[in-house]
C-alpha cells in the first residue's frame, strides 16, 4: 500500500510555474572543460534532480535558458565528470534568473564568480568563509577525539565553540544586512532557537517545561509555510521531520493540529500545498504507530472528499479512496463493526453477543504460514493468562469464502481439524459462507475485510467490554500489554475496598 500511495509523491510535488515573462537565462563557464555535458540540477528535499543538460560550447561555456522561470531554490551546475558542483541560489521570479557564473575546477571555493546576481555574490562569499572555518575546525575535532586529559578536551571544545559562534555571528550579520533575501531565509531555516533562562514558578523553582515550550514555539521563526523555495533545498524536509519526531506529541489530535495548520498556511502557494498534502498522506496512511491513521482519515475528509486535491490520476485516487474506506470503520476508541458469522456447528453468532471484559479478534487461516506460528502462541498466552480473566477470542476464518460451493465442506473440515489438533476449542471460531458474502455484496454492505482492514493474516484486534477498539494490527505481546495496562488503570481508578 505504501508503494501505491507514494506513486504521486514526486509527480505531485511541484507544479509548472504560472509566472510569465522572460523565463531564465543562466550562462555557465566551467573551466577547463572543453568536452562533455554540463548539468543544471536542483534539490527537492535531500535528493538531487537534473533539470537540464547541455554539451559544452566554445570557451567551456553553456547557456541554460527557458521560457518559464525556474522554481526558487538551491540549484547547482555539475561538471562533465559529475564529481564537482557549484551551488547557486535561484530566487522566484524571472528578474533574478538572468546571470552568469564562471567556475574553475582547480579551486571552486575561490575560483567561482557570479555576474548579475548579487544574491549569489553574497552566497559565494559565505561559502568561502564557511570552508575556511571548516578547515580551522577539522584538526581541532580530530585532536578532541584523541585528547588524553580533561584540560585538553576543555581547551579544544572552547576553540570549536568559538569557531561555531563566529560562523553563527557571520550568518546573523548577513541576515541583518539582507533581511529580505532568499539567503536570509535559508539561514533562518538553519538556525536553532537560543533558549533563555527559565522563569521561576510560584513555588520559586524554575519552570522545567519552559525550555521545551520555548524551543517548539520558536522552531520555525523566520519561516513561512507558503514559501515554495524551501522545498528546493536539502534543509527544509529534514527540519520538518525533526520537528514531528522530537517536538510534536505522537497523539493523533496533536498531529492533526500541526498538520492542518501547516496545510492551511500553505494554501497560497500551490507547490507547498501539494507537498504537504502528499507528504502527510504518505506518512499517515500507513503510519509507524497505531492510531495515527486517524490523521490520514482527517486529511481525506477535509481535502480529498471536498475536491481540493485535484491532481491525482484515476489510479492514485482509487488507492487513496480504497485506503480511507478500509480504515473508516476501525479507528481506535470507536465501536467495532458487528460481525454475524457461523460457528463450527453452523449456528449464527454475533460478535456483540459475546460477553467479556476484553475480546481478542483474530483473522486467520490454517494454511497461512505466519498464522501457523502465531496462532499457537496466541492460544498459549490465552490459556496461561487471559482465560482466567474472562477474555474471549473471536477467531474468524478468512479463506473459506470460495465461489466453488463443492469445496466448502472439505475446507471447513480442514479448518475444524486444525482447531482440534491445536486445542482451540475454547475460542469462538467462526466463518462466512460464499452465500453470506454474496449477500453483503448484493446489499452493498462492507465485508469484514474492509471493516477491519484485513489484507494480511493474522490480523489481531483488541476490543473492550463495550466492543470499542482498544488496539489493532497487534502482536499477541501487544495484546497482553494492553490488557494488563487497562486492568491496572481500572484498578487504580476503582480500587477494591478491603
Amino acid at each position: 500500500m505504501k508503494g501505491a500511495l507514494a506513486l504521486f509523491l514526486l509527480a505531485a510535488a511541484w507544479p509548472s510555474s504560472s509566472l510569465l515573462a522572460q523565463g531564465y537565462d543562466i550562462k555557465v563557464t566551467f573551466k577547463p572543460y572543453t568536452r562533455g555535458f554540463i548539468y543544471l540540477a536542483h534539490y527537492f528535499g535531500k535528493p538531487v534532480y537534473v533539470k537540464d543538460s547541455l554539451p559544452l560550447g566554445p570557451g567551456s561555456t553553456v547557456e541554460f535558458k527557458g521560457r518559464e522561470p525556474l522554481e526558487g531554490g538551491i540549484y547547482m551546475v555539475v561538471n562533465p565528470a559529475k564529481n564537482q558542483m557549484v551551488e547557486m541560489l535561484i530566487d522566484s521570479g524571472s528578474a533574478k534568473q538572468h546571470f552568469s557564473v564562471v567556475a574553475d575546477s582547480a579551486d571552486l571555493v575561490h575560483g567561482t564568480h557570479f555576474t548579475g546576481s548579487p544574491d549569489n555574490d553574497v552566497f559565494s562569499s559565505y561559502q568561502a568563509y564557511a570552508a575556511g572555518q571548516y578547515t580551522r575546525m577539522r584538526p581541532l575535532q580530530q585532536a578532541l577525539s584523541t585528547a588524553k586529559t580533561h584540560a585538553d578536551s576543555t581547551r579544544l571544545i572552547d576553540q570549536i565553540q568559538s569557531i561555531n559562534k563566529a560562523t553563527a555571528d557571520y550568518r546573523t550579520n548577513l541576515m541583518k544586512v539582507n533581511p529580505s533575501s532568499f539567503l536570509a531565509t535559508l539561514f533562518a531555516l538553519m538556525q536553532e532557537p537560543v533558549i533563555p533562562p527559565a522563569p521561576k514558578l510560584s513555588n520559586g523553582r524554575p519552570d522545567s517545561l519552559f525550555a521545551y515550550r520555548y524551543y517548539k514555539a520558536h522552531y520555525w521563526d523566520g519561516i513561512a509555510f507558503n514559501d515554495g523555495r524551501l522545498l528546493f533545498t536539502p534543509i527544509f524536509e529534514p527540519k520538518l521531520n525533526d520537528y514531528f519526531t522530537r517536538l510534536v506529541s505522537p497523539e493523533p489530535d496533536s498531529l492533526k493540529e500541526e498538520v492542518n495548520y501547516m496545510i492551511l498556511y500553505s494554501r497560497s502557494d500551490p507547490t507547498m500545498f501539494k507537498y504537504f498534502i502528499t507528504k502527510f498522506t504518505n506518512d499517515y496512511a500507513t503510519p509507524k504507530y497505531m492510531g495515527q491513521d486517524a490523521v490520514f482519515l482527517d486529511l481525506f475528509e477535509k481535502y480529498y472528499q471536498t475536491g481540493q486535491v485535484d491532481w491525482l490520476t484515476d489510479a492514485q485516487k482509487k488507492a487513496i479512496y480504497d485506503r480511507a474506506y478500509s480504515i473508516m470503520a476501525n479507528q481506535l476508541g470507536d465501536p467495532a463493526a458487528d460481525m454475524s458469522l457461523l460457528d463450527t456447528a453452523d449456528r449464527k453468532l454475533s460478535l456483540y453477543s459475546v460477553q467479556a471484559p476484553f475480546t481478542v479478534v483474530c483473522f486467520w487461516d490454517p494454511d497461512c504460514g505466519h498464522c501457523q506460528k502465531i496462532v499457537p502462541e496466541l492460544d498459549s498466552i490465552y490459556v496461561a493468562k487471559w482465560k482466567q480473566l474472562g477474555v474471549k477470542v473471536w477467531a474468524v476464518l478468512i479463506d473459506t469464502v470460495k465461489t466453488d460451493v463443492a469445496k466448502i465442506a472439505p475446507e471447513k473440515a480442514h479448518w475444524m481439524k486444525y482447531i482440534r489438533d491445536h486445542h482451540l476449542d475454547d475460542w469462538l471460531n467462526v466463518y462466512q459462507t460464499p452465500a453470506m458474502k454474496q449477500e453483503d455484496i448484493d446489499a452493498k454492505r462492507a465485508g469484514f475485510r474492509q471493516l477491519y482492514d484485513v489484507y494480511q493474516t493474522p490480523t489481531i484486534y483488541l476490543l473492550d467490554e463495550q466492543k470499542k477498539i482498544v488496539g489493532k494490527k497487534l502482536t499477541w505481546e501487544q495484546v497482553d500489554e494492553l490488557i494488563q495496562r487497562k486492568m491496572q488503570r481500572a484498578h487504580t481508578t476503582n480500587p477494591v475496598s478491603r
